[in-house]
């Protein structure tokens, strides 16, 4: 996609500020620190568009974005680590469960990952808690710049077989895979109506938590 335009067009602390707007939606979701804002700065084109920090759990709401007035990014609090009261972590996961399963707008979640540390428990819980609620997901492998190309290439590769990810091996440092990762984005969000949640009473995986 070619960005000619993305702003700022709300942030919530529960569904009930969630905004209106008539676009699809398309959530970034990882691990604290793993590189969401850098990535969604990256794949906008637009650096001071999300908050970056090398704090962890720096984004504590969902920050939403639209992009050429037609695509709604938004940016979901990390989950692993972040130095907040136990209560504080609930609140952020039940925040992002009632965005995940309430949300019609939601077309699929980027879920990202550290190339470097592969796929953490808390990465597969949420890959789990999406696949039981009909979510598409798109997995994002970032921060390839930081090792070297021919390992990054073998870690992918082990991701994709061993693990069965359709794996987007991305840097928004370097910006490689970007075209790639945005072709995935359009697709899912112009693939039709939105997945209809389950509203069928039965137990299913939570959403990772914050920690």
């Amino acid at each position: 996609m070619l960005t000619t335009r993305a702003r700022f067009l709300a942030a919530a602390t529960n569904v009930a500020h969630l905004p209106h707007h008539r676009w699809p939606e398309i959530a970034f979701a990882g691990r604290s620190n793993v590189g969401k804002s850098s990535l969604l700065n990256r794949l906008t084109g637009h650096l001071k568009l999300a908050r970056v920090s090398k704090t962890p759990g720096r984004t504590q709401q969902l920050n939403f974005f639209v992009v050429n007035e037609a695509l709604v990014l938004v940016d979901l609090p990390g989950y692993g680590f972040a130095r907040v009261p136990l209560a504080v972590k609930d609140q952020w996961r039940q925040l992002v469960e009632d965005y995940l399963t309430r949300r019609p707008a939601l077309r699929a979640v980027v879920v990202i990952i550290d190339i470097r540390r592969g796929l953490a428990h808390e990465d597969q819980q949420l890959l789990d808690f999406l696949a039981a609620h009909g979510i598409a997901a798109i997995v994002a492998a970032t921060k390839s710049d930081k090792i070297t190309r021919s390992e990054a290439a073998r870690q992918a590769a082990a991701l994709r077989h061993g693990d069965g990810l359709d794996l987007h091996l991305v840097s928004a440092h370097r910006g490689d895979g970007l075209d790639r990762l945005w072709q995935a984005i359009e697709q899912a969000a112009g693939a039709g109506d939105p997945p209809k949640h389950s509203t069928e009473r039965r137990e299913k995986p939570r959403a990772t938590q914050v920690r």
